[in-house]
């Protein structure tokens, strides 16, 4: 049929208008979200910061081209980081602010809290994680296809062995027998990877997610790698032997190994970066990059992560147990190819992830963090003022940073990790592998000016609290307490404040009943919660 030039002029505007409607609802998608968790990953162990002796080229790509966080701060171990990263709450809130979940023990974050697959599926996205939980299991309701993911692969427990997959808790206060498998696949133990490098392995798994997601819908992924915790007490650190290989010039067996882990999760990162472009992915998605603590250096936790030159390792209140390491990398930030020295802290991480994926951040209730994407995309200044480190009444520590003043108190190891931890295997000679990341700058390096010569001494938190300029003095060297009363005077007054708001520790003692041998071998959930047939008192009466 003949159409006339009016007719003609009338469909091309509507032709027009579809294609637009079609293009600015495919621009105004919410972006895809993969936000990676490195375990125990130090300061000084990448080479965006600085380090000569382990490159990161794949992370320094992201990094380099993203935003840098060089003000960032975590919790001191694991458990309350990843509490903080899934709630937006702060682990004194929640009460997981001492220590950590052990494999049998009965507790976990609270069921009370949304988290974070929770606010995210309402609007629209798929959700995977692929990795570590520790967030509680003795019951399958504390478990992650329970609390709002569409598929979990990985592990329940704090560590693993990182190639037959078992969680051996033998030592654990002296109690042996707690040994199984903790791999498991949505809710079916995983029995076929024995022999398969974990990193490599959960890598895998998180190309295959990218690889069949629906791109007509935004995908969170959550990657908790297991990268670089140590392992088992038999074997702590594990490493594939061509990464190792790549390590002549560090003469330490402990430092060499950890490196090629660092370096097997750098790999990892790369890949899910590689298979997020295949799928025409990476152009609408913001990549978060976090260590969930500062790194066990020395020997701490049979590991030799590096925070150097920082103070202190994980499991700490020193700047070397909670100065994060981090980035966010995205086409979506309007300043890129930056380092951003405003405070943060990994609360922030849900309020901004939500405001990203289309929700109205200012509507969560009872967080502790707030929405930072513009101080991260346009380099607006950072609404938060402070950050509380943790208050623990049971090891009666505490340290808090407000501006750029820190107060600390309380001792942990008694004092025994309070030192300045030097990476082991430090020589001339650089690896031989080129780090060709695209730079706008150097590395972030932290300088931390003369050490005097009672920088060990001079601050004793067990019998008095300590206050240090961070922004003047990162590496913790000089105490000015003893003159700035009134500042310590302040900083006392904003940590009784938060105490004042905190609920008690939820820890609970080891039961028994959650010994894998009666399990099939495997790390299982051991209590009903719709069985209400027994009470809290005869729960826990035969462990008092």
């Amino acid at each position: 049929m003949a159409v006339d030039s009016k007719g003609a002029l009338l469909l091309l505007i509507i032709t027009a208008v579809l294609y637009e409607g079609s293009s600015s609802s495919e621009a105004t998608q919410p972006p895809h979200i993969i936000l990676i968790v490195a375990d125990d990953l130090g300061w000084n162990d990448v080479s965006f910061h600085g380090s000569d002796q382990i490159p990161t080229p794949n992370l320094d790509s992201l990094a380099y081209s993203g935003v840098i966080l060089g003000n960032y701060y975590v919790s001191p171990i694991c458990t309350p980081t990843r509490s903080a990263i899934m709630t937006g709450r702060h682990p004194i809130h929640t009460g997981l602010q001492h220590g950590v979940i052990s494999g049998a023990t009965p507790f976990g974050l609270p069921l009370n809290e949304t988290i974070l697959p929770q606010y995210l599926k309402p609007l629209g996205y798929a959700t995977h994680i692929v990795g570590k939980w520790h967030l509680g299991h003795h019951a399958w309701e504390f478990t992650p296809t329970y609390r709002g993911f569409d598929s979990y692969y990985g592990y329940l427990t704090g560590k693993d062995n990182y190639y037959d997959h078992t969680d051996d808790e033998s030592n654990s206060k002296g109690e042996t027998g707690y040994k199984g498998l903790d791999l498991r696949n949505g809710t079916e133990p995983v029995w076929t990877e024995n022999g398969t490098y974990s990193t490599e392995l959960f890598a895998t798994e998180a190309e295959r997610i990218i690889a069949s997601h629906d791109t007509s819908k935004p995908l969170f992924l959550y990657l908790p790698h297991q990268a670089v915790h140590s392992g088992n007490p038999d074997n702590p650190l594990q490493a594939p032997q061509k990464y190792i290989d790549k390590f002549p010039h560090i003469q330490h067996p402990g430092r060499k190994t950890f490196a090629a882990m660092v370096s097997a999760l750098d790999d990892a990162v790369g890949n899910a970066t590689k298979a997020l472009s295949a799928r025409g992915m990476l152009e609408n998605s913001v990549i978060i990059f976090t260590t969930d603590n500062g790194g066990p250096a020395a020997g701490f936790d049979m590991n030799y992560a590096s925070n150097w030159p920082l103070r202190g390792v994980k499991n700490t209140l020193w700047e070397g147990g909670v100065h994060g390491t981090g980035f966010v990398h995205s086409p979506l930030i309007k300043q890129p190819k930056r380092t951003t020295h405003e405070l943060l802290h990994v609360c922030d991480l849900l309020p901004t992830i939500y405001a990203l994926a289309g929700g109205d951040s200012t509507e969560l209730k009872n967080l502790d963090g707030t929405n930072v994407w513009e101080t991260i995309s346009r380099g607006v200044e950072s609404p938060r003022v402070e950050v509380l480190h943790n208050i623990d009444p049971k090891r009666k520590t505490a340290a808090l940073r407000y501006g750029d003043y820190k107060i600390i108190l309380g001792e942990a190891y008694k004092g025994a990790w309070d030192g300045w931890y030097p990476p082991e295997g430090v020589t001339t000679n650089r690896s031989e592998e080129t780090n060709h990341a695209p730079r706008w700058s150097g590395p972030l390096k932290i300088k931390c000016g003369e050490k005097p010569t009672n920088a060990s001494t001079n601050c004793k938190p067990r019998d008095n609290p300590c206050v240090f300029n961070i922004k003047e003095d990162p590496c913790e060297f000089n105490n000015i307490a003893d003159w700035n009363q009134p500042l310590l005077n302040f900083l006392m007054g904003r940590l009784e404040a938060y105490s004042a708001t905190a609920v008690p520790i939820r820890n609970q003692p080891t039961d028994p009943r959650g010994n894998p041998k009666y399990h099939g071998g495997v790390w299982s959930p051991w209590i009903n919660l719709t069985d209400t047939g027994g009470s809290t008192n005869e729960l826990f009466g035969s462990l008092q």
